[in-house]
This record gives C-alpha cells, structure tokens and sequence, in this order.
C-alpha cells in the first residue's frame, strides 16, 4: 500500500464530513515530498535532559541505540517544551496546544484513526504518576479515545529486590520493608536491582510488549502509531546493578556549588533544593550516577524495540520519533528535579528519523507541540485547523531552514520563559524576572536584568514574550 495521494485524502475527507465525524481540518494537503512513509513510532522518555545524551553532547554516558538512531536521524539541538512537568507537557504535545490554554483538538491518536491507521500505545504517554501506575497497573490521565489498543505494564519498581539507597538522607538497605515509595523523599530513592537483565522492570515490559505489538502490527499490514512509553529515568531510579556498574560514583563530575549563584535569581525562579541532597556530596554523585544508569537502562529497552522495527523489515516504512516530557536538574545551581524554567528543564532531546530523509543536526528552535503537525506531514495528511504546533517538514529536507524566532515554556503555577537563539526570559509575574546571554553565558550564571547594555534585549524579550502569552491563551 502506497501513501494515500492528495485526491483521495480529499475525497476521504468529503466523505468523513458527510457523516460528521471528523474535526475541521486546515485547507491544505501537506507537500512533504512523496516517499514510503506509511507508519510512525514514537518512542518517549521520562524526566529526561538532553544535555546528558552523547547526541547532545555529554562524553559519559552510554547511550548507543539512542546514537545510532541520531546519526541516521535529525538532530534537533534546540527543542523545548511547553510543559515542564508530566501533566501539563504531554496532553500539550499529544493535542499540539499550549498548557492552559482554551483551546480545543483532538488528540493526535484520534485523527490519525479518521484515515485508517491503528493505534496503540505501550506504557506512559499522558500522565502517569510513577511509580504508582506502575505498581497497580493502572491507566492515570490517559485518552482512552487516542488508542486503538493500549497497555499498561506492573513491576516493583521500588521494591525491587535489590540494594536500595535514600540519597538524601543515607539510607542503605536491602530490606524491601519501609521503602519510600509514594512519600516526600521517594525522589530521591534509588535500586540497584538482582535480576542482571531488568526484565522485572517497567521499561522492559514495555519494551517486550512493544515488539509483540510490532508483530500483530506487520502480520496485519495495517498502517500504524505506536507510542511506546519508558518511565525511566523518572524516580525511582531503578535498575540493574550492572548498569550502576558502568558509572564509578567517585569518579564522576558533578555540577559545582558556587557561592552566591542564587542572589540573582528571585525567589519565584528557584527550584527545588534535594531535600537535604546540597549537603551531601556523596548523595549528589550517587544521583548523577544512578540518572546514567537509568538512562542507558531505558536505551537498551529502546534498542531492542529498534531491533524488532527492523528485523520484521518496516524500518523503509516507518518515521521514528524520539523526545521526552522535560528536561532535568540535577544539582544545577543547586537545583533538583524539574517544574522550573531554566535550560536544564525546558530544553530536550528531539530526533526524527525518517525513510528519505538525510540524517543531521539542526538549531532551529522548535517546540514539542510541533510533534502532531510533523506526523500528520510524514503521513501525507492532513492537520486539524487550531494547533498551536508547526510541521517541521522544511527543516527535516533543509537543517539551515528557519524555524520559530522564540520557543516559548509555560510555567505550571505562574509566568513562563521564552528562548530565543541568543537569550532566555524568564518571567513569573509579580515574583520577577531573568535574562541570560545564552552565547556569552549557556549555563545561565548571570542573570542579566537591570545591566544598561541589555536594556534593549530586555525590552524586546518583554513584548514578544507578552505577545507569546496571549497567542497561547
């Protein structure tokens, strides 16, 4: 089966409005160039930052299907969110519309069907809590009417057997009684499981249903979305001791505490401390080298899902998609975990990997609610009149084509923070504001506002961040 041509999209359309079950769809029928592009496989992370990839940069830690699937893929260097915790990012890019905003759209699973294609989903894509889904198996805020078919997966996840760790407070047991799991340090809990493959752990459940799904999928011959959904490297980080193993926490550098870093950011701006974590240096390397593992953790479960792609031979017809919900502190300026504006948080991996599509970087801004217009444009379909998102079509033929001026990020509680390619506003209201020089200053030490030589940036950053806002709404 071909990709469908623009006449029967539109006859298909004719008749879809006939009996009244589609949504508006924009006028146009997407130009991307004609190709075999008859499926999607969007492969999902959890709390991950793009700067701990080697795609991104970083020189520890091991990621090689994540690596393999960049260098035959785009790189997008400058991807951000709209959300920057689970709840409000994930419906935000599975319905291309903004956090709080009025707007309405189906979700990306729901149009897709309306031209034949099945849909499933393995593990988390909207919001689940973890590990409490995990650990019942249940749905969270998932859309029911998104999939054909979806699956949810139970492990142990804290309690696994294994050495458990309360970085933040020294804890160290085997004993699986006591654990924190749903309590105000669970965070900070790490496992290093017994069981040498994981395949006890969430990640690779969804992985193992994932390929079955592939399976049904190729002995169908119908066109499909996958999402497939790792919860790691959210907390608990659990996993495999060998994977522990790969990353000495003695060896590793850390982010440095520097005195003062704090007393240009206003109170508003500031995430959370660890809970006692600053003061423990030990715990801090524990932690980054428990989020390594838990990385390349999630990268084997992730290969093995690329592996069956292409063992059943849709690899020539399936585009890959790879992101996450939102990046990550880990001991940043003192900061921890995520619900925060700053670099680490907003910033994330994004790479698509497509049959006629030449791989390569690109520095684009783009945001993740351009995600559902890109796949309705692989597809050859068309996109629901309203989204918030753009296809990002002209970039995947073209790295050097022009992306958005600004992505803008919406706080969860108050403000939001708009990146350009030279500066990042952040702004909270009444609670202050923040300006870095992203050239001059990429890991945001200086907070600019109130210097004369920026008074112009700063002023240009304020009207499209306002105009931004109110485009949102």
């Amino acid at each position: 089966m071909t990709s469908p041509s623009p006449g029967f999209i539109w006859l298909l359309r004719c008749c879809l409005v006939v009996f009244g079950i589609t949504p508006v769809l924009s006028a146009a029928v997407p130009s991307f160039p004609p190709g075999k592009i008859r499926n999607i496989l969007f492969l999902l992370s959890d709390d991950l930052k793009a700067s701990v990839l080697p795609a991104y940069g970083n020189t520890v830690c091991r990621t090689p299907n994540l690596d393999r699937l960049a260098t035959s893929g785009m790189v997008f260097e400058r991807a951000y969110c709209q959300g920057l915790v689970c709840a409000p990012s994930r419906p935000s890019f599975m319905r291309s519309i903004y956090p709080k905003s009025t707007a309405s759209a189906p979700t990306l699973g729901e149009h897709l069907q309306q031209f034949g294609l099945h849909t499933a989903r393995v593990g988390k894509v909207f919001h689940m809590p973890v590990p409490h889904a995990q650990l019942d198996g249940s749905n969270g805020a998932d859309v029911p009417e998104c999939w054909t078919e979806r699956h949810n997966t139970t492990s142990a996840e804290t309690f696994s057997p294994g050495l458990y760790r309360l970085l933040n407070s020294g804890v160290v047991t085997r004993q699986t009684e006591g654990r924190d799991a749903k309590g105000p340090d669970r965070m900070w809990a790490t496992v290093e499981t017994d069981v040498n493959d994981g395949s006890d752990q969430a990640d690779y459940l969804v992985a193992t249903k994932a390929i079955q799904v592939l399976q049904e999928r190729k002995a169908a011959g119908k066109p499909f979305f996958l999402a497939v959904g790792f919860v790691r490297p959210h907390f608990p980080l659990v996993q495999p001791k060998r994977f522990f193993d790969l990353y000495p926490h003695d060896k590793l550098e850390i982010p440095p505490q520097i005195s003062g870093d704090l007393d240009d950011i206003p109170p508003a701006g500031r995430g959370s401390d660890g809970n006692g974590l600053n003061d423990n240096e030990e715990g801090r390397r524990r932690m980054w080298q428990a989020y390594y593992a838990s990385v390349s953790f999630m990268d084997e479960q992730l290969g093995r899902v690329l592996d069956e792609l292409e063992r059943l031979g849709l690899r020539d017809s399936t585009a890959i998609v790879f992101t996450t919900d939102h990046g990550y502190h880990l001991g940043e300026h003192g900061f921890w975990q995520k619900s925060n504006l700053h670099e680490e948080v907003a910033r994330v991996p994004f790479i698509v990997c497509a049959p006629g599509l030449k791989p390569g970087r690109t520095k684009s801004l783009v945001e993740l609610v351009d995600f559902y217009p890109t796949c309705t444009d692989l597809l050859r379909l068309p996109t629901p009149a309203g989204l918030h998102g753009r296809s990002l079509a002209s970039i995947l033929r073209n790295p050097e084509a022009t992306g958005r001026d600004a992505a803008l990020s919406i706080h969860p509680r108050t403000g939001g923070g708009l990146r350009a390619a030279n500066w990042h506003y952040l702004n909270y209201g009444e609670g202050g504001e923040e300006l870095y020089d992203m050239v001059k200053d990429p890991h945001q030490y200086t907070n600019v506002v109130g210097q004369p030589e920026y008074a112009g940036v700063l002023k240009t950053a304020r009207e499209q961040f306002k105009a931004r806002m109110a485009a949102a709404r």
